[in-house]
């Protein structure tokens, strides 16, 4: 039985050490600031976790340490997405998938596909998947938007597409989804600046970069939110705010790195092409973290 993949879920980093070798330790101690914040779902190997720069055995390693360090307490999504739709149906195989809730695709970069090109490919990624998938729509990384259309034909069309982590920021896009979308089909916010928004619009929760620095507030904001408490939430979510603003300014997760430095969670160090954060935005994220004493 599938558990339930709404409310916060985190987008986890990857941590490396100085040697840029991934650090285990940090990354477990990162899910259980996570479980213990209340969080509700983990998400691994996703774009904040660096995948594209870890080969299969690092990945592999990654989620390993996840799951042992999360010991069954929350679902874990597991990123496995890219533009080569063969590849990915036939990777499926090279992980280790028990403990795994559901799988998290992205939507093709580089390539450009066509609406019905991005349909087949979600669809031949349906067909071979052993796990339920959330589709992941992010124009800003992908330079190609999966419409309303598609993901509602998508969703209707295939029971075990059973999600979306929307990130194209086009607020009619995603109420039309919320709007038509079948009654199971989740709606999840890609952009932590909108999530409130998108809640309040009749969405199901968020897929969040900030929630592993700051999970009780960003946990306690996604649940008034569904609540329908709009006076806690909208306080908690101008309070997020002044991180999100600067969160991405320099690139991700390379904010998120430095403001889970800050807190000792983890060290800074990203692989290149990334670099790490200016000190100008450490301090931003310094004064932002004072302000919370």
């Amino acid at each position: 039985m599938l558990r339930k993949i709404s409310g916060t879920g985190v987008a986890l980093v990857t941590p490396f050490k100085s040697d840029l070798s991934i650090d285990f330790e940090a990354l477990a101690s990162l899910v259980n600031h996570c479980v213990d914040g209340n969080i509700n779902f983990l998400v691994v190997m996703g774009t904040t976790g660096e995948s594209v720069t870890l080969s299969l055995e690092e990945k592999n390693a990654a989620l390993d340490c996840v799951k042992k360090a999360n010991n069954n307490r929350l679902p874990i999504v597991l990123g496995i997405g890219g533009n080569n739709t063969d590849y990915i149906t036939q990777s499926f195989s090279s992980y280790n998938l028990d403990g795994v809730d559901a799988i998290l695709s992205v939507s093709p970069a580089y390539n450009k596909p066509t609406q019905e090109g991005i349909y087949q490919h979600f669809k031949a990624i349906s067909e071979s998947s052993p796990l339920p998938i959330i589709l992941y729509n992010v124009p800003g990384r992908t330079s190609s938007n999966m419409t309303a259309e598609t993901t509602l034909r998508l969703a209707n069309d295939f029971e075990n597409i059973i999600a979306i982590k929307e990130a194209s920021g086009d607020m009619e896009q995603i109420m039309e989804i919320i709007s038509k979308k079948p009654i199971d089909f989740k709606v999840l916010s890609g952009d932590d600046a909108i999530t409130l928004p998108i809640i309040l619009m009749g969405g199901d929760g968020v897929i969040s970069v900030l929630g592993q620095a700051l999970p009780e507030d960003f946990s306690s904001m996604v649940k008034y939110g569904l609540e329908g408490d709009l006076k806690a939430s909208k306080e908690l979510h101008y309070k997020i705010l002044s991180f999100v603003e600067p969160l991405f300014v320099e690139g991700n997760p390379a904010g998120i790195k430095t403001l889970l430095n800050l807190q000792g969670i983890c060290k800074e160090e990203v692989r290149l092409p990334l670099v790490k954060s200016s000190a100008k935005l450490k301090s931003i994220f310094k004064q932002e973290l004072n302000k919370l004493v």
